[in-house]
């Protein structure tokens, strides 16, 4: 009896990939602006649903917003950032707030 071989040799060949050096993200401010509409409850609760603070915390930054024209909700890589800003923005506008939030990069 002929014995069957159970595995056909190929020609394939393996590619080695170069090692690249990660990098470190880069990570940007959330910054929300004061304005004269936006009532400090809303920035609140923006705060805390949408960047995960503490009820105190939120106050703290809300009054820091109010007095300083801007307050740093969080610091977060890039795209995250970018979510965040969208959400806030679309979260004012569904409330019909002027609320406005930008990014920049954070000063680590």
């Amino acid at each position: 009896m002929a014995e069957k071989k159970l595995f056909k040799q190929s020609n394939t060949q393996t590619v080695t990939k170069r090692e690249t050096d990660l990098q470190e993200p880069q990570f940007y401010s959330v910054i929300l602006l004061n304005d004269d509409y936006t009532p400090m409850d809303f920035v609140i609760e923006i705060l805390v649903r949408l960047f995960n603070h503490t009820l105190p915390e939120a106050r703290r930054i809300t009054m820091q917003i109010h007095y300083d024209g801007s307050g740093i909700a969080g610091i977060y890589p890039k795209e995250v950032a970018q979510e965040k800003k969208h959400n806030v923005k679309l979260t004012a506008k569904r409330n019909e707030f002027p609320l406005d939030c930008t990014i920049e990069k954070a000063q680590v």
